[in-house]
């Protein structure tokens, strides 16, 4: 099966459990942020084939723009308050949530990178 699922079901699984376990403050509100951009990276390359920056570019434009619709009350304003779609929009504008998506680029990069360097590696013998 294609490794992208198991990536995609390992950081939801996560994800899921951050959301329903209430971990420290600190992991819920930035770990679970960083996670977030992996996560969609993931679910996307199971049916996207565009090259991965693109990809990974377009992921956190999107994280960005989700960020900065809780800027205004759209949770409110549509009627969402205390449904998942709160949980999975916010409430509340952070720039520490900015940080965190730029953050979750990182272990996407080095996981490609790795990824990458190992096929490369492989059909150079």
């Amino acid at each position: 099966m294609n490794r992208y699922f198991w990536i995609f079901i390992f950081l939801l699984v996560t994800e899921v459990s951050i959301a329903i376990f209430h971990f420290h403050p600190f992991i819920r509100g930035f770990v679970g942020d960083v996670l977030v951009i992996p996560l969609l990276y993931s679910f996307l390359k199971l049916f996207l084939k565009i090259n991965n920056r693109n990809l990974l570019f377009g992921v956190l434009i999107f994280a960005f723009f989700i960020e900065f619709l809780q800027v205004f009350p759209i949770v409110k304003l549509l009627g969402l308050q205390h449904t998942m779609a709160a949980v999975i929009l916010g409430t509340h504008f952070s720039v520490l949530d900015l940080l965190a998506y730029i953050l979750g680029i990182i272990p996407v990069l080095l996981l490609e990178n790795k990824l990458h360097y190992r096929k490369r590696k492989k059909n150079s013998h």
